[in-house]
Formats: structure tokens, C-alpha cells, sequence
């Protein structure tokens, strides 16, 4: 959980590699769907069968993210990291709030809302895709590296942008054993593993970088506002 399954090169090494094109999943409507949710929260199974469905969407990168603070009632969650609880928490002193609960899911880093509520989801992700997006990320492929080229599309002047690469298990089946769902085998999809800062960038100029895969997850590319904001260009590795 708290390893590094991935290396992130500085960008100028990328010039030294034969590049062979590859056509990355982003286009004008691919929505960012974050679910904070526990195994040891009872009111989740729902939001964690939701996620089944978006998961299988290319319109949408959905993202199970699975935080800490359930575990004192009997079952510390197998996925959880204290990194996702922070996350959670940074996102609710953004939106001007203290509480955190699960299931939450939050979209393209703007749009909060309970995850047991698929409408409101519904809703909020068909917004969003009629967005267009403020980053355009192209990927190109070098053997197993991938190179992400972002561009910023806004005027200036631009915001701080963090570069984030995010790895995830596709799918996983946990037999829980105590806690609020004792006796469940529940099944989780998109699972987050890692999330790692790639750099800071103003968009004055492109942003070039290499990723460098130390295992087989799946990997997305996640261009966000500093300090948490909105999500402005997202692309899957594949």
C-alpha cells in the first residue's frame, strides 16, 4: 500500500527513448469518480456495487479509495491507508467542512456527495461530462514506459496544477470476518494501491514526464488544482 509500484522520471530523459505512439482514453467527457469507502462501514456495500458499473465505463476513471478511521470497531480494513483519509479530509476542508463519513464520493474533485445516492451520482456525472476539459493529456508508449504530455487549454492566468499518477487494483473479493459486515464477501473494484505527486506545474509551458511501471496494475494520469481542487485532465495508462 504505502510501496512505490511505479518510477517517475524527471522529463528530459525522455528525449534519450524511441517513442511508438499509443492513443490514451481521455477525450471531452472522461469524469474522475473518487469513492471513499471501508470494509468496515456498513452503509458501503451498495456505493462499493455501484462502483462495478462505473468501473466498466470508458467515459469515466472510477477510483475506490478506502480510508482508516472504520477500523477500531473490529476489522481493519485490508486497502486502507491512512494517505486516502487524508485525502478525504483535504477535500473537506476545501469544501468548508470538518466531517468526514463513508460512503462519500467526490467528482473530478469538485462535487461532493453520499454514495449510497446513484441519482445524485447520475447527475453530477453528466454535468461534468458536458465540461470540457482545462487539460489535455496525450500519452505515448516506450516498451513498458509511458510518457504523458500535458498541455494547459485555459488562459492565463493559470492555477498551481499538481501532475498525479494513480495505480489501482481492477478487482478484489475480502471475506470479512468481524466488525459492521462480518460474514460478508464483499467484492471492491478499481481499488487504489498508490497515489503519487508526479510534479508541480503552472501550464506556462507543456509538461513532459515519464512513468516507469513496476508491476501490471492499471495506471491513470490526474491533472488537479494544488491543495486539492478541481480535476482538470485525467487519462488512463494502458
Amino acid at each position: 500500500m504505502n510501496g512505490f509500484p511505479m518510477r517517475i522520471v524527471p522529463a528530459c530523459l525522455a528525449a534519450f527513448l524511441a517513442l511508438a505512439p499509443l492513443t490514451a482514453l481521455a477525450d471531452d467527457t472522461t469524469v474522475v469518480v473518487e469513492l471513499f469507502t471501508s470494509q468496515g462501514c456498513s452503509a458501503c456495500p451498495p456505493a462499493d456495487q455501484m462502483m462495478a458499473e462505473l468501473a466498466m465505463r470508458d467515459d469515466i476513471i472510477a477510483l475506490s479509495l478506502h480510508v482508516d478511521y472504520w477500523d477500531y470497531l473490529g476489522w481493519a480494513d485490508t486497502f486502507a491507508s491512512p494517505v486516502f483519509t487524508a485525502r478525504q479530509e483535504a477535500y473537506g476542508q476545501v469544501a468548508g467542512s470538518t466531517v468526514v463519513y463513508t460512503p462519500q464520493i467526490v467528482i473530478n474533485g469538485a462535487d461532493h456527495v453520499v454514495g449510497s445516492r446513484p441519482m445524485d451520482v447520475a447527475e453530477l456525472i453528466m454535468e461534468h461530462r458536458q465540461q470540457t476539459p482545462q487539460v489535455d493529456i496525450a500519452v505515448t508508449r516506450s516498451g513498458d514506459d509511458f510518457i504523458i504530455d500535458a498541455t494547459a487549454m485555459m488562459p492565463p492566468p493559470r492555477p498551481n496544477m499538481i501532475v498525479q499518477v494513480v495505480s489501482y487494483l481492477p478487482h478484489a473479493q475480502v471475506d470479512i470476518a468481524r466488525g459492521e459486515n462480518a460474514g460478508r464477501v464483499a467484492d471492491y473494484y478499481n481499488v487504489v494501491m498508490s497515489w503519487q505527486q508526479m510534479a508541480d506545474w503552472d501550464g506556462t509551458a507543456p509538461f513532459q514526464g515519464l512513468v516507469q511501471p513496476r508491476d501490471d496494475l492499471p495506471l491513470v494520469v490526474i491533472v488537479q488544482r494544488a491543495d486539492h481542487g478541481a480535476i482538470l485532465g485525467a487519462a488512463r495508462l494502458e
